[in-house]
């Protein structure tokens, strides 16, 4: 496997870079916005191509990396199913698994930092995110954080895993890079409580300085999506549009999710699924199928096709549509999904 942790100097964060060997997929957990071109430099390097990003939650003092990554490399963009940030193409739920090429990584929500925060589970290591840290945790007196919460998260499910896990945090403030499950269970200051009260006791007189970039990173981590005028601008209908064009007897209907997510919510009737990461190769190798065909795209909020339609556009494709806001907008338009037993 080829795994790397990258450090940032100003905020003290830790970002994942993980494939399972030179010239794969990759995944990138919680990049930093300043230091892009340092990932790009060394996927380049590897040999990777950058499939999904993700944030274990919205972060409170640094501004993330995952919409310039998106932007520089067509990537999924994750993070867990309880985020208000409109960056996400793709949510998780809690025990959902994300996979890439030799990769899988189970999703475990983990709220009390934050109300979002996710940790990522991979075979004998867990990213932890601001949730458990080394020697320490995470705050919980800001952005929905509940002391509470925090206990069941870290003594219920994190301290629950093998002792010989290895804990990747997303921080650490003393030059530490690596712990496990049963070096924090006998030596974390704050873990040595025998109720939640007493846990919380202690979390809520840290009386802690908030982050210096907070009042900037969380407002800016919560709006960096593809807005609706770009999304509208990339030959975007709205549904009762797409509904329209799909009436069209020359029109196919191409459904950019994965199978995990047409399995949890159905699809839009008489698509077919070609998840986001192929419809380059599909674009690419059907062109005498699709030339006399309008393409209507679709995928869950709306980032992903319109990412697609402007990759069509780079094939010679010039009858592609992508349906604005996703399946989340034709849903909340009242219109029918169809649900299907897929292999």
């Amino acid at each position: 496997m080829l795994f790397r942790q990258l450090f940032d100097k100003i905020s003290s964060t830790y970002t994942y870079l993980i494939a399972s060997d030179k010239g794969r997929e990759a995944v990138i957990i919680d990049p930093v916005l300043e230091n892009v071109n340092r990932y790009m430099k060394l996927l380049e390097e590897l040999g990777l191509k950058l499939i999904k990003v993700i944030d274990t939650h919205i972060h409170a003092d640094h501004i993330s990396g995952m919409a310039e990554l998106r932007d520089k490399t067509n990537c999924i963009t994750i993070m867990g199913d309880a985020t208000p940030a409109d960056v996400v193409s793709m949510t998780v739920a809690d025990n959902e698994n994300i996979k890439i090429d030799g990769i899988t990584l189970k999703a475990i929500h983990t709220p009390g930092h934050t109300s979002e925060s996710f940790s990522y589970i991979m075979k004998d290591r867990i990213f932890s995110g601001d949730t458990l840290l080394i020697r320490g945790s995470g705050k919980t007196d800001f952005q929905n954080g509940n002391s509470l919460d925090a206990y069941e998260s870290i003594f219920g499910r994190l301290l629950t895993l093998p002792d010989h896990t290895l804990l990747y945090p997303g921080h650490d403030y003393k030059g530490d890079t690596v712990s496990t499950i049963g070096e924090e269970k006998k030596f974390n200051p704050r873990l040595q409580v025998k109720t939640a009260q007493e846990y919380a006791d202690i979390m809520n007189n840290l009386h802690l300085p908030d982050p210096k970039m907070m009042d900037i990173a969380i407002p800016g981590n919560l709006s960096l999506g593809i807005n609706y005028d770009r999304q509208k601008s990339a030959s975007g209908l709205k549904s009762d549009q797409f509904k329209q064009a799909m009436e069209y007897s020359e029109s196919i209907i191409i459904d950019l999710r994965e199978l995990s997510e047409v399995r949890k919510e159905g699809k839009i009737p008489n698509s077919i699924q070609i998840s986001f990461e192929k419809i380059s190769t599909y674009l690419k190798e059907n062109k005498q199928l699709l030339q006399n065909k309008k393409m209507l795209l679709y995928c869950a909020v709306g980032h992903r096709s319109t990412l697609a339609v402007q990759m069509s556009s780079s094939y010679g494709y010039k009858y592609v549509h992508h349906l604005i806001g996703g399946i989340k907008n034709w849903k909340k338009d009242g219109h029918s999904l169809e649900i299907k037993n897929h292999p």
